[in-house]
């Protein structure tokens, strides 16, 4: 069994985030931090939300596309980037891209929701879609940014991706102080080390809580194993959580600086995301509850009194979807 949480293999470090929290002064918006009487009261804790629904494009891949994107050279940038995503990094690598003036080709899924499809196209990036039960993206979006001879800036396993996620939570102990739980949505591993890396030098008590959808548990199996786990097409409403794998960068601070990994179903996502619509009025995606949903369903047991810490991720949900979850919920 081969154990890569030697610090020597990190190739993100806290510095690396305070340096892309300046990067992202006056670019990324600072995010407002919530709390519920409602949420507190079940709990028994006291919550903090960080609202990254509310940040550009509705999600927190705004801060890691920007950060990667800025550091380009004046040749990459005219070349252009490549990004593939089933929707928030899609949107935020065409945001950024637009702002700093690069060209971009993004690669979707054909099956991704259309809102965050139309949203890509919106901020004037080139969308190609793919058939995902009969195409790798990883492949495609090798051989396209060969053939076009552009920068591939990949939806999480990027040192520069992860320390622009990880402003998120910087922010977010910068405004409360220290917490003792901090619950982190986990698809391919970039917000959540970003936000271990804030948390292990800005709180160093806090627990860092991973959150999964069940139906796409290779995180929490790479966890508790220590050896890289996979998970093809996950089938879940988490579409930003149906990542195959952790990556290289990723894998690593995730066994270094993460305390624990839970998953959750998808019945248990969207009574989180209702709960979150009728009591505290916020929209929040499915991949973006994870972490709260972890919290309400008690997948760790927090002591009363406790202040945790929990990472919204996103907003960018179809309301046609949203309606029909609720509808068949009853």
């Amino acid at each position: 069994m081969t154990d890569l949480s030697n610090d020597s293999k990190l190739l993100v470090t806290y510095a690396d985030v305070a340096a892309a929290s300046e990067r992202l002064a006056g670019r990324a918006r600072r995010t407002p931090v919530l709390t519920s009487h409602q949420v507190d009261m079940r709990t028994g804790a006291q919550v903090f939300f960080k609202c990254e629904n509310f940040q550009r494009v509705g999600a927190f891949k705004f801060r890691g596309a920007f950060n990667a994107l800025a550091q380009l050279d004046e040749a990459a940038r005219k070349r252009g980037v490549l990004a593939y995503s089933s929707g928030n990094h899609a949107q935020a690598v065409a945001l950024a891209g637009q702002m700093l003036g690069i060209p971009r080709l993004i690669v979707m899924p054909q099956d991704a929701p259309q809102v965050k499809v139309e949203a890509t196209r919106g901020y004037g990036a080139e969308v190609v879609l793919y058939d995902k039960d009969t195409t790798v993206r990883e492949e495609l979006a090798a051989r396209m940014a060969q053939e076009r001879g552009l920068a591939v800036i990949p939806p999480y396993d990027h040192p520069h991706v992860v320390a622009g996620q990880g402003t998120a939570a910087k922010e977010l102990f910068d405004e409360v102080g220290q917490l003792d739980y901090l619950f982190v949505c986990v698809g391919g591993g970039g917000l959540i080390s970003g936000c271990a890396l804030a948390a292990h030098a800005l709180s160093p008590g806090c627990r860092v809580i991973g959150v999964e959808p069940e139906a796409g548990d290779d995180a929490t199996r790479s966890f508790k194993t220590r050896t890289l786990q996979t998970c093809r097409n996950p089938d879940t409403i988490a579409d930003g959580a149906r990542t195959p794998y952790l990556g290289k960068v990723t894998f690593p601070l995730v066994l270094r600086y993460v305390h624990d990994m839970v998953t959750v179903s998808d019945a248990q996502l969207v009574s989180a995301m209702l709960f979150l619509f009728e009591r505290m009025k916020i929209v929040v995606e499915p991949t973006g509850v994870l972490g709260i949903a972890g919290l309400l369903e008690r997948k760790v047991q927090v002591p009363a009194g406790a202040r945790a810490g929990v990472i919204l991720s996103g907003g960018n949900v179809d309301v046609r979807d949203l309606c029909r979850w609720a509808a068949e919920r009853g």
